[in-house]
């Protein structure tokens, strides 16, 4: 049972690094958006990980399955899309919205797998669901003057994330993590690249502040930190209990939110906050089966 116990709390706590480390990540993205472009910050972060992610490859040969590159080019698609909406958002709303907005990607987790996969939602789901999706239009406040375009576009960035687990979990045992990475890392290049040359939303500049590029590499530190510590979560403690304390990471970017001048949640905001992760740990939770 103390064993037991020790690997719950080893588990818990690596998820809670991963919280703060994921929220630092963010707040390091807020930072750089006063002197970057979002999606300048989407190329040139995943420009440095496309070469970490090669020079591991490099260094320890990995199989390669051409049947389902597809899914692997799907999965490296909505990834990016997830990021390029995420970051976007957090430049433009306060940081805890846009890390909520972000979260809703469990439910959606639980509608694609609904549809796609066959898979039965049972009451407890379904009420989860309604509470989550409360929450969010509490978040973004539809009836008020702060609704904006920005909020439906984290909803999206939260969407695309669902579309990129759903996916993983068709290819994480056919491909290397590695490739899975590198496969949204490239997308999450050329996406930048085509708006780039195809509209005139944004342009690319040649940065010379070395705290540019120290920021860019800290941020590309950081975000591989905290997936190493969601892994080691989930491999020493149940997902039920990882899945709870994950959502740590939205009062965790609240805090770093209000350090970068964001305000405070209002009432209803607040409201809505803790609906979205109340409705998340209802569906991230699994309680065991009357026998």
């Amino acid at each position: 049972m103390s064993e037991r116990l020790r690997l719950i709390d080893t588990g818990v706590l690596f998820m809670l690094a991963s919280s703060v480390l994921g929220a630092l990540n963010g707040a390091v993205a807020k930072y750089l958006s006063a002197s970057m472009d979002p999606l300048e910050i989407v190329f040139y972060r995943n420009l440095l990980g496309v070469f970490i992610i090669l020079f591991t490859l490099k260094k320890f040969n990995v199989a390669f399955e051409k049947s389902k590159l597809h899914l692997l080019l799907l999965r490296g698609l909505f990834g990016a899309l997830a990021m390029a909406l995420f970051f976007y958002t957090i430049a433009t709303i306060p940081l805890g919205e846009a890390v909520v907005l972000n979260r809703t990607s469990p439910f959606f987790v639980t509608i694609l797998a609904y549809y796609l996969m066959k898979e039965s939602i049972s009451l407890k789901t379904f009420f989860a669901l309604i509470i989550g999706f409360i929450g969010i239009i509490l978040v973004m406040k539809p009836f008020g003057i702060e609704f904006s375009f920005e909020h439906v576009l984290g909803v999206m960035g939260g969407f695309f994330a669902a579309c990129a687990y759903a996916t993983i979990k068709r290819i994480k045992d056919i491909y290397d993590a590695r490739l899975i990475m590198l496969s949204f890392m490239g997308v999450g290049m050329f996406i930048p690249l085509i708006l780039y040359f195809t509209t005139n939303i944004f342009e690319f500049k040649l940065y010379t502040d070395p705290i540019i590029w120290a920021l860019i590499g800290f941020m590309a530190i950081i975000s591989t930190g905290s997936q190493w510590f969601i892994t080691r979560a989930y491999s020493v403690s149940k997902a039920s209990i990882i899945g709870v304390v994950s959502y740590t990471n939205i009062p965790f970017s609240i805090g770093f939110g209000i350090v970068l001048g964001d305000n405070f949640p209002d009432l209803t905001t607040f409201i809505g906050i803790l609906l979205v992760i109340f409705g998340g740990i209802l569906v991230s939770s699994k309680f065991p089966k009357k026998q």
